[in-house]
């Protein structure tokens, strides 16, 4: 049987583009013309099996990429061309193959603007049954994919064993002697032929990084802050090293679509990111020798203060536990962004809907760390600790994205936290939302309560903008 020819000059172009090689350099390193590496580039001469031992000596290439298209691209786009919408367009497979080879960016960017087209439909297609019902449907179906990621992950504990095992293992490979982000650039560099490079806010305005699939390269905001920029490289690696263990984990969540499976291999890659920067059993030690102070942790570790707080609430590991901390984050307007918790948010105990939490008052005191004592009608008291968090940099003229975290446990295991000296002071009262409250003469009151009626004396005013009896 013939051996098959091997055309993949667009290949061996990104190879040269990415060493940043001219012709006359690589085909002198390759012991050819010029002229002929030209035409293997434009895929008008096959690779010969010394050409690619040759590349393969030299330059280091694995011989499998350059035997074709990367077949996930590839079956994606063919997928794609099945569609009825677009059947017919292509005589064959072959200006695929080459779109795969040649243009892997334009490649992806095919395959997510069609992956959002299919979610959209079906998102419309759930909007169209919800109307024909009237109104009968269950709540539930027009839950979008990002609340039931949302709703998974805060009723479920913090802590990913098979996460936290993974990323201790993939940490103590890493250069000895370098900071996070410059051993696992090295890594990238290394392992994955990835260079790593801070791009000026001009070249990218909109986006935190971005990884070229063509040059081989992972560009970084320069609007970031040092730890944050460690963090989306650290979320990348972690993405390619320890993808086994996020897809187990991912597989137990036991989602109900492939946009709600996406979005929580993304949140589970941010929180393999937060393990390769804070190793467990390091971070638990340094945790309990600080009692829990925040700032400290986050300079041992260099990460911010979000990141630091956010792992606390991960420790939960099987004989080897801190105390079980939960933490919301909202913006400026009081949108929740995130809920979680070392034992799954207390959302029935605590609420975290109270405008009276000092969480608010943060904004008003930036950078500030605010801790006080939190009692619940019911006597369940609880110490929290908030602070806001910095956005990326902003240019001349645009508005500062600002955020803030609180951080709380049960106020029983307050002594144990450097933040218990709050404690001292007298407890705030609280509710768990102001539809659910029935606390009267609240200043803070921002909704009538569901279980009181309204205005029953018109002769009477209380404090609250909604008075009730």
């Amino acid at each position: 049987m013939a051996e098959r020819k091997i055309f993949a000059g667009p290949k061996v172009r990104r190879i040269r583009n990415a060493l940043a090689l001219t012709q006359t350099a690589m085909a002198e390193a390759l012991e050819i013309s010029p002229s002929y590496l030209n035409l293997i580039e434009r895929n008008q001469r096959p690779l010969t099996v010394q050409l690619l031992l040759k590349l393969a000596s030299v330059y280091r290439v694995d011989l499998e990429e350059l035997r074709g298209p990367t077949g996930g691209s590839l079956d994606q786009l063919k997928e794609i061309f099945v569609d009825p919408l677009l059947s017919g367009e292509l005589p064959g497979d072959q200006e695929l193959v080459e779109v795969a080879e040649a243009a892997p960016n334009a490649a992806s960017g095919m395959i997510k603007l069609y992956r959002a087209y299919r979610e959209q439909a079906a998102r419309l297609s759930d909007l169209t049954a919800l109307m024909v019902a009237e109104g009968h449907a269950p709540v539930a179906a027009g839950r979008l994919p990002l609340d039931e990621v949302r709703e998974t992950l805060e009723r479920r504990s913090g802590y990913f064993g098979r996460i936290e095992t993974a990323a201790e293992a993939f940490a103590a490979t890493l250069p000895g002697g370098l900071d996070l982000a410059a051993g696992l650039k090295d890594w990238l560099r290394s392992e994955r032929g990835i260079a790593v490079r801070v791009l000026p806010v001009h070249v990218m305005p909109d986006l935190r990084r971005r990884f070229d699939r063509h040059s081989m390269r992972l560009f970084i905001s320069e609007r970031l802050s040092q730890a944050d920029r460690a963090h989306e490289i650290s979320i990348v690696a972690a993405t390619l090293a320890l993808l086994p263990a996020i897809d187990a984990e991912l597989a137990d969540l036991s989602l109900s679509s492939a946009e709600a499976r996406r979005i929580a291999r993304f949140e589970l890659a941010r929180i393999a990111a937060l393990a390769l920067a804070m190793p467990y059993e390091a971070f638990l030690s340094a945790a309990k020798a600080t009692r829990y102070d925040i700032d400290i942790l986050r300079a041992r570790f260099g990460v911010s203060f979000g990141h630091a707080a956010a792992r606390l609430a991960m420790l939960q590991r099987p004989g080897a536990a801190a105390i079980p901390f939960f933490l919301i984050e909202i913006d400026a307007a009081g949108h929740r962004l995130r809920r979680a918790g070392a034992q799954g948010f207390p959302q029935a105990r605590f609420g975290g809907g109270c405008p009276k939490l000092n969480i608010h008052a943060a904004f008003l005191q930036p950078g500030q760390i605010l801790a006080e004592t939190v009692v619940m009608p019911d006597g369940a008291s609880f110490l929290t600790v908030a602070r806001t968090l910095e956005g990326p940099s902003v240019e001349f003229g645009e508005r500062v994205r600002r955020t803030a975290i609180l951080i709380g446990c049960d106020a029983a295991l307050g002594e144990g936290v450097v933040y218990g000296q709050a404690m001292a002071l007298d407890p705030v009262t609280i509710g768990p939302a102001c539809r659910l409250c029935e606390r009267r003469g609240c200043l803070s009151r921002a909704e009538p309560p569901v279980t009181r009626p309204l205005g029953l004396d018109e002769m009477v005013a209380g404090l609250s903008a909604f008075d009730f009896q």
